[in-house]
């Protein structure tokens, strides 16, 4: 993997993990004001997917090691 799509992947990856930490954010001013549970629901799936992403884009970054 060359550097700038090493580089790209990171950006992407911290654009996420700010992405996904907003939804946290929302998710839990929306428990708090006793928002619609299906809207807190579809957030937190939102949530969820992106963090699947995340792992996703994680495991890009870090190579295996064969032990």
């Amino acid at each position: 993997m060359s550097d700038q799509e090493q580089a790209d992947i990171r950006l992407e990856f911290s654009r996420l993990k700010q992405e996904h930490a907003d939804f946290d954010v929302a998710i839990n001013a929306m428990i708090a004001t006793n928002c619609d549970p299906l809207q807190i629901q579809r957030m937190k799936k939102k949530k969820l997917a992106l963090k699947d992403r995340l792992m996703k884009l994680e495991d890009r970054i870090i190579p295996d090691i064969i032990a």
